[in-house]
């Protein structure tokens, strides 16, 4: 029966010897990830950053931490070489050894007496309280190594998260200045600058946010971590790349901007020909609907004939200007205005169309009415009616209505269709009445 003493019963050999194997497996695994966050990039950087608001925050409490955990392990080291030592001195252990073997490995043997400055800085266990009273420290093997594993992993995740930041934001900003700069050059060698277009303003402002930007990020880095949420691994979460990816959609908004204005510095030329071809169109149309109009003022009668406006002078004048803008390389003034000249232009010479249209209408009903008379003389004619006293006088009345100026329009319909419907009385077929449709010899033609 084992005796017992503060640190609990007295281990046998075997206990002893498997409490050493399993504390020199710690021992080793601990030294490894020491050394390894030692060695770590991102702790480098760190030491050597002038850094700012949290991180400055959490890297003076993370260098305090890495500080306890040398110590820690420092006084582990020697509790266990001492333990070894002890359980090297016979191959069978005495009892004496084995009641020290036993307060080493169960009791509180670690004392580690640390700065003030550690041991406040540092990260308190949990469940417990750190302060700057607190200038050493006595912990069983088991219970420091829970507090070293503690202390590694807030120090690690700090570190990896500072690495993970400055890993992926500064090269990215660095990348998208240089577009940004690039850009910026282009769009000066198109006119597109700040004060003179949106496009440009828009270039200042990304170049002034990604120089704060890459700033925040080279000093604070723990700023732009996003920690993922019920995650307790170290360095778990990702870099918050808000800021950077709406300067990047802006910035290509505004390539979307300068190669529009490319374009139109390439078309410019061809575009304001264009231009010049359908407003010369829309204003010989207009002349020919104004020559018109006279003409039809002195051979119709009795009829309303619309008013044909003047040459778009206003139009003209923003060509100019458009031409103004090519040749100064105003190119971001330009497209917007050649844009609405274009459609304005089209929308010009269909008006002038339309009005050379309307005022050529009383020509086309005489022209019509002309023809319309001669068919039915053909007609006439074939069937052998052609020295018909009536169909001669109407037919010669018609056509003198016709072919004499002025023209009154609706005389000369009238007796137009007295002709038809003599026509068709002797033909032996009802005439057709304007407006409700044509009688068979009519839908047929004049020539059936």
């Amino acid at each position: 029966m084992a005796d017992t003493d503060p640190a609990g019963p007295v281990m046998d050999r075997d206990e002893v010897d498997r409490a050493l194997a399993r504390l020199g497996a710690e021992h080793e695994a601990i030294e490894t990830s020491l050394l390894a966050l030692q060695d770590h990039a991102g702790r480098r950087l760190l030491e050597g950053a002038e850094l700012t608001g949290v991180t400055a925050e959490r890297w003076t409490s993370t260098e305090a931490a890495i500080t306890l955990l040398w110590a820690y392990f420092d006084a582990y080291t020697d509790v266990l070489r001492t333990a070894r030592e002890i359980r090297a001195r016979r191959r069978w252990s005495s009892r004496e050894d084995l009641v020290e073997l036993t307060e080493l490995l169960r009791g509180e043997p670690v004392t580690v007496a640390g700065s003030a400055a550690a041991t406040a800085n540092a990260p308190a266990p949990h469940g417990g309280q750190a302060g700057p009273g607190v200038l050493s420290e006595r912990w069983s093997l088991s219970a420091l190594v829970d507090r070293m594993n503690e202390l590694y992993a807030s120090s690690l995740d700090m570190v990896v998260a500072a690495d993970a930041v400055w890993s992926a934001l500064p090269a990215r900003i660095d990348l998208l200045s240089a577009e940004l700069r690039r850009t910026s050059r282009l769009a000066h060698s198109v006119g597109v600058r700040p004060g003179e277009h949106p496009a440009g303003d828009d270039l200042e402002r990304i170049t002034r946010t990604l120089k704060k930007l890459r700033e925040q990020v080279v000093s604070d880095p723990l700023a732009f971590w996003r920690p993922t949420e019920g995650s307790s691994a170290p360095g778990g979460g990702k870099p918050d790349t808000t800021v950077y990816d709406r300067e990047a959609r802006a910035l290509e908004d505004v390539r979307r901007e300068i190669d529009a204005v490319l374009a139109v510095r390439q078309d410019a030329e061809k575009r304001i020909v264009r231009l010049r071809d359908v407003l010369s169109r829309a204003d010989r149309t207009l002349a020919e609907a104004r020559t018109a109009r006279g003409e039809v003022l002195a051979k119709i009668a009795a009829t309303e004939v619309p008013v044909v406006s003047g040459p778009p002078t206003a139009l003209q004048e923003q060509l100019s200007t458009a031409a103004e803008y090519r040749r100064h390389a105003q190119w971001h003034r330009l497209s917007p205005l050649l844009e609405s000249l274009e459609q304005k232009a089209e929308d010009e010479l269909l008006r002038a169309r339309e009005s050379l249209t309307a005022v050529t209408a009383p020509l086309a009903v005489r022209a019509e009415l002309r023809g319309r008379l001669d068919a039915y003389k053909a007609k006439v004619t074939r069937h052998g009616l052609a020295e018909d006293p009536l169909l001669v006088e109407r037919y010669e009345k018609a056509r003198r209505m016709l072919w004499s100026a002025p023209c009154d329009l609706r005389a000369a319909e009238q007796a137009v269709l007295r002709y038809q419907q003599a026509v068709a009385e002797l033909l032996g077929a009802a005439p057709g009445v304007p407006g409700q449709g044509a009688g068979p010899d009519e839908r047929r033609g004049p020539g059936a």
